[in-house]
Parts: C-alpha cells; sequence; structure tokens
C-alpha cells in the first residue's frame, strides 16, 4: 500500500525523496507487489527486498533525484542480476517534493496516476476494479496497465497502544512500527523517557497520569501494559476495563498477576472480563531480553489476526 503518512514524514526531513514500488512481476520476486522503499541522497528507508535488485534499484533512484520524473523498469532477477532465482520484476520509481506530494491524485483511497506512456485516461478495467471495491466496501489490489498505476493508501487497520518507555516498550516499538497497518500510540508520563528519534509514523504522548488518556484510545484498541510503576500498571488495567479493548496485554510474572487479579476483581471487576488481560506477554520460550519479549509479543498479534496484516500489505 501508498504509505503516505511515511513519505510525508520522509519528506519533512529530507526535501526530496524517490519512492520505489513493485507494480509486478513474473517468475519469483524477492518482495511481493506493492513493496517499496523511500531513497534519499544519502540514506534509504523501506526494502524492495534487498541484495542487487535493491541496491541497483536504489542507486537508480538516487540519480533521478537530480532530474525529477518517473521511472519504469524491468530487472531480469538472473541474466541482469544474477540471482539464482528466475523472475523479472518491475519497478516504478517516482520522485516526491512537498509539491508533488500535494498534487498526488487521490480518488476511493487510492492513488491512481500516470507513470509512462501518453494514454491520458485510466484504463476501463482500472476504472472497473476501482468501482468494484467501492461497490464492496473493499481495498482494491495495486493494478498497473497501459502505462497508469492504482495504488490502495494505506489507512490503519489496528490501534496499537503502548504504555511506557522503558527497555521493553522502546524494543516494542521498535519491532511493531515496521509493520503494516498499526498505528501506534506511544506513552509515558515525561518527554526524557522517549529516545530523542521516536520511529517514523508514532504518535508520541505525555501524560504525567498516563490512565486519564484512556478515554481517547478507541474502544477497539489493542494494549501492551509495561510502565515502570506496578501502580501505573494497576491503573492501567482497572480503567481499560471499564473503557473497553479489543487486546490488552500486561508486562508481569505469575505472582504479579495473581496479585492483580485479586485487586481488580476487589474494584469490581467479574473474572471474566479480568482474564481478557494477557499477563505476563511475549513467548516464556524465547526468554526475558526486551528485544525477545517484543518478538514474542509482534508473533502473537500477526497469529491473532494475519487476515488484517496480508490486507494492509494488498
Amino acid at each position: 500500500m501508498f504509505d503516505l503518512s511515511d513519505l510525508r514524514s520522509a519528506l519533512a526531513v529530507h526535501g526530496r525523496v524517490a519512492r520505489v514500488v513493485i507494480a509486478g512481476f513474473a517468475g519469483s520476486s524477492p518482495r511481493e507487489v506493492g513493496a517499496a522503499m523511500l531513497v534519499w541522497a544519502d540514506g534509504q528507508s523501506g526494502t524492495i527486498g534487498g541484495g542487487a535488485l535493491e541496491w541497483q534499484a536504489a542507486q537508480a533512484a538516487r540519480a533521478l533525484l537530480g532530474t525529477g520524473g518517473t521511472r519504469v523498469t524491468r530487472h531480469a532477477l538472473g541474466p541482469e542480476l544474477g540471482q539464482c532465482c528466475g523472475g523479472a520484476v518491475t519497478l516504478v520509481t517516482e520522485v516526491f517534493d512537498a509539491p508533488a506530494l500535494a498534487a498526488l491524485p487521490l480518488r476511493d483511497g487510492c492513488a491512481m496516476r500516470r507513470v509512462q506512456g501518453t494514454a491520458d485516461a485510466p484504463p476501463l478495467p482500472m476504472l472497473r476494479a476501482l468501482a468494484r471495491a467501492r461497490d464492496r466496501a473493499a481495498v482494491p489490489r495495486l493494478m498497473m496497465q497501459d502505462g497508469w498505476l492504482l495504488e490502495p493508501v494505506a489507512v490503519p487497520l489496528r490501534h496499537v497502544w503502548v504504555w511506557g518507555a522503558g527497555h521493553v516498550g522502546r524494543a516494542l516499538v521498535g519491532v511493531l512500527s515496521p509493520l503494516p497497518g498499526l498505528a501506534i500510540t506511544w506513552v509515558d508520563t515525561a518527554s526524557d523517557r522517549f529516545p530523542p528519534d521516536p520511529p517514523a509514523g508514532v504518535t508520541v504522548r505525555v501524560a504525567p497520569d498516563p490512565g486519564e488518556l484512556v478515554q481517547a484510545a478507541p474502544p477497539d484498541g489493542e494494549h501492551l501494559i509495561l510502565t515502570y510503576s506496578h501502580a501505573l500498571d494497576l491503573d492501567l488495567c482497572h480503567r481499560l476495563l471499564g473503557h473497553g479493548f479489543a487486546a490488552c496485554g500486561l508486562i508481569g510474572s505469575a505472582t504479579k498477576w495473581a496479585r492483580f487479579r485479586s485487586r481488580l476483581a476487589t474494584l469490581g471487576h467479574a473474572p471474566g472480563a479480568i482474564a481478557r488481560i494477557d499477563c505476563p506477554i511475549g513467548d516464556p520460550a524465547l526468554g526475558k531480553h526486551p528485544q525477545a519479549i517484543a518478538v514474542g509479543v509482534a508473533a502473537a498479534m500477526m497469529r491473532a489476526a494475519p487476515a488484517l496484516f496480508r490486507k494492509a500489505q494488498v
């Protein structure tokens, strides 16, 4: 999907950015159609699969930064790049600055524009695909035909709130933030508890009393509670049980969770409601290292709703 937020953030820092997207392939491909990366003069983000294809595409994108415009290329992975997989990949490289992004044609939640050729109007099959998706309230797939490219614009499918910016909180946000379809809100009690450069697209919120922000969370939000204080953790569990959520995880031991269950029951919560909170979070088999916990949590989230992650990558 076309992540406008990610592109907008990159433009704010670098001023001029090239975006490279896999628009199609035959045979094998290192990434799926729609996979994209952003390239600027001295860096890049995202990936179209790494290796020789990505290196060559990044070099070509940097060259295009000087002239601007759009370039469509086809790469035979074996004969051209010496890769073992037998396939051919079509790449679309576009240079954006703030005016170009503002002029990007958006229609029904999609970016539809001419990237090659001279056809003034989108091909009829593309318009029909867009109409079918609109009628069914569905997301159309990326489509390239007759020099026109149709890409669905990324929208958050899951709202994830991370409560706490300590070692585990930082690891969690680092692992979760690149995943598609997630809108991450990161909460702690003071600004100096956050890293100086939070990942792009993550909303940082400072609240001396984090519990007061619970009412701002969507009722279908997913919450990960891992503050520096057991009192704050308990208050967040209490408030979220009253507010509603799609999922809630709490860092801790079996002893901590036993005490929390008792205290939450005293606060008036039914056993069935309390049981909706998952504690401890992560995969015990992976250990207690912050990154290991984060990997376990991310894997559990992807297993819990694999269809949403697939949809976010259409």
